[in-house]
């Protein structure tokens, strides 16, 4: 509760301050540059120590990958068809594509499946979701945004995105004993993400310009919070005859609204902010009528 709290909290404090004119128009960059360079990395490098890999979550720490996959087909071939703007297929990518699976899905899982699951939890989070977005996530955030990245350059911002190298430093120290202070070091900067993310979307939040983005952000919402986890539903209970609380629990990440470390990404690429800050504000609100819709038809599979 506390957590979710907190995001409605630091979501209305950055509309007030932007209707309120107390910080520049463009505060949100130089918020979203801190989130990059320091939040998220600061989260890797504490969350990825802790994670014990076994063969068992191989379909957990999957479902972030077929699930960013499907939304980039999808998303790509309807927006084309649509003649959207690459910048809004972009946008819609990473939004629609990553899953909210720390700062909402964790709390959510202990409270609807129990502190036994937050291991999974953690996994398809650092394993995925982060990894997913700090790998193909930059690959489409360049390729959509304004400007011809060639595969050189694309490759370069993917091999110096921040959150990568930390996942990277993070894997080598696994063996290595943090010490007390530098566990506290990192909680306290890895604490910043969600409440400066959920800030900076507020400074850029304009509920007005949803008539106009109406059909987009309908469709986008529809992908992420439906059509996504229903496919991947099928996948592994139907296709993959996959059983278990294990799975259940990955199938509820996967129905987890908006990540907030992708728009951030799709914003510094400028992939259509208006759109992605009307899904990652509608969408986390939404989430919280359909995650116990997605609760309790899990529970009788």
């Amino acid at each position: 509760m506390g957590n979710i709290i907190l995001m409605a909290i630091c979501l209305m404090a950055g509309i007030i301050l932007r209707l309120t004119g107390r910080v520049p128009d463009n505060a949100h960059t130089g918020i979203n540059a801190v989130i990059i360079n320091v939040s998220l990395p600061a989260l890797t490098l504490l969350q990825i120590h802790n994670v014990a890999i076994e063969r068992s979550l191989i379909y957990s720490i999957a479902m972030p990958w077929i699930m960013f996959a499907t939304a980039s087909g999808v998303i790509w071939t309807i927006g084309r068809s649509a003649k959207l703007a690459p910048e809004t297929i972009g946008g819609l990518i990473l939004t629609a594509g990553l899953a909210n699976t720390s700062f909402v899905g964790l709390p959510m899982i202990e409270a609807f499946y129990g502190p036994r699951n937050m291991g999974t939890g953690i996994v398809i989070d650092q394993l995925g979701t982060y990894l997913v977005l700090s790998t193909l996530g930059i690959a489409v955030a360049c390729g959509c945004s304004r400007g011809n990245a060639s595969p050189k350059e694309i490759l370069r911002r993917v091999v110096t995105f921040p959150p990568l190298i930390a996942l990277v430093c993070a894997m080598m120290l696994m063996a290595v004993t943090y010490p007390d202070w530098v566990t506290q070091v990192l909680g306290r900067l890895a604490g910043t993400l969600a409440p400066l993310a959920l800030l900076s979307v507020g400074l850029q939040l304009r509920f007005g310009a949803l008539r106009e983005r109406l059909s987009a952000v309908s469709f986008g919402l529809a992908f992420k919070l439906l059509l996504a986890p229903m496919i991947l539903a099928v996948l592994y209970l139907g296709v993959l005859r996959a059983q278990g609380e294990t799975i259940r629990v990955t199938l509820f990440e996967a129905a987890m609204g908006p990540q907030i470390g992708a728009s951030i990404v799709a914003m510094q690429y400028g992939l259509d902010p208006q759109l992605v800050t009307l899904m990652v504000g509608l969408g986390s609100v939404l989430a919280f009528l359909t995650l116990p819709a997605w609760w309790f038809t899990l529970g009788l599979i």
